[in-house]
């Protein structure tokens, strides 16, 4: 190969790496999957997603990028190791961004690339990303809306957010469009949801964020006591989940299932579930009536819910307040089931779904179930 060979070849691989991330940047997902060989792979073991082939890195990409409410991706120069049609290089990246359901930060990540020359120029036979650092710490800026094309985006800011003052019995109320679903309730809607819980019999709190919400929670339950979490976004980005199902303090019920037999063990399992001493868990919405909306594809963690726990605790992200309960419904449907949806491909190979919903309209216990309200958002 003579060396005006080599620097070409050095400028087209360069020129792809470049165009991935314009790709990634303008969301783009069928042109980023051309940009590798028909058989290529993108891995991706942190988030964790794995996509092989072109159909499939667009399929998930596509998936994976309706999480997020912006994401801006940085590509600086590496290496690049030529060998014939072949090549072997790493691409520096560094990718600041927050997801519709709370998660955001900073990280900086290596792609470690394979690349093959084809009849078309150099494509990716192969890009693996792996993270370096990372920083989850809440992002002072957000997106310039006006910039953003309509349709682009779940979260196009284009779309008329919910009227706060909207009742169940306004029927001139402008529909609660689904960009919004992501965004946090005001101060003052926070607190007129409170007050319609404690009304309907529950305990309802409002806390500042996600870090006192830990807090409280460590204090509602007893050391020792039985308890039962659900598969909540909330609870696992919390630290919640990690302090009840790993921090031995509790006689935590999760783990105990996760270590029976589904096939000898299914009854046992089923009285373990049903009625713990104290059920922690989320909520897909929150009404300003009061009500409580809980989604679940296998309904096994419902009956805790519903009453089969002595005590409950939930957790609800600010961004899961709505009006009334159809509101509701199409929050479950239209922006916690896609977002579900994604992780459960990614973590399950399969599709998630509505299969059972649960209603709480009142607490007719007194005592027994506790909301605390947080004025951020976080979870689905």
């Amino acid at each position: 190969m003579n060396d005006f060979q080599a620097t070409a070849d050095r400028v087209e691989i360069e020129a792809l790496r470049g165009e991935f991330t314009d790709a990634a940047m303008m969301r783009d997902r069928p042109r980023m999957a051309s940009l590798f060989t028909a058989d290529g792979a993108l891995r991706m073991p942190d988030i964790p997603a794995e996509m092989v082939g072109r159909e499939e890195i667009r399929a998930v990409g596509e998936r994976l990028q309706s999480n997020w409410d912006f994401f801006v991706q940085t590509t600086h120069p590496g290496t690049i190791t030529l060998d014939g049609d072949t090549a072997t290089g790493r691409a520096y990246i560094q990718e600041l961004g927050r997801a519709l359901d709370g998660r955001q930060g900073v990280n900086y990540a290596v792609y470690h690339d394979r690349y093959q020359r084809t009849a078309e120029g150099w494509k990716f036979a192969e890009r693996v990303y792996e993270i370096r650092y990372l920083d989850t710490s809440p992002l002072a800026g957000t997106a310039p809306r006006a910039a953003q094309s309509p349709g682009t985006s779940p979260a196009d800011a284009t779309a008329t957010p919910a009227d706060a003052t909207a009742t169940p019995a306004d029927a001139t109320a402008t529909p609660v469009p689904a960009a919004s679903f992501a965004d946090p309730a005001s101060a003052e809607r926070l607190e007129r949801v409170a007050a319609a819980l404690r009304a309907n019999g529950f305990a309802a709190e409002i806390l500042d964020d996600a870090a006192a919400a830990r807090a409280r929670v460590k204090d509602l339950l007893p050391e020792g006591a039985g308890v039962l979490t659900g598969a909540s976004e909330t609870l696992r980005l919390s630290g919640i989940d990690e302090d009840i199902n790993a921090g031995g303090q509790y006689d935590a019920i999760r783990p105990r299932v996760l270590g029976i037999d589904r096939a000898t063990g299914a009854d046992e399992i089923r009285k373990l579930v049903a009625s713990p001493d104290f059920v922690v868990n989320s909520v897909a919405a929150v009404t300003e009536t009061g009500s409580l909306v809980l989604a679940s594809g296998s309904g096994s963690q419902l009956p805790a819910n519903a009453g089969g726990a002595a005590h409950a605790v939930w957790i609800v992200g600010a961004q899961k307040v709505v009006p009334d309960l159809s509101t509701a419904l199409r929050r479950v449907e239209e922006h916690a089931l896609p977002l579900e949806n994604v992780r459960a491909q990614a973590v399950y190979g399969m599709p998630s779904a509505v299969n059972r919903l649960l209603i709480l309209n009142a607490e007719p216990r007194p005592g027994r179930g506790t909301v605390l309200l947080l004025r951020e958002a976080i979870g689905y």
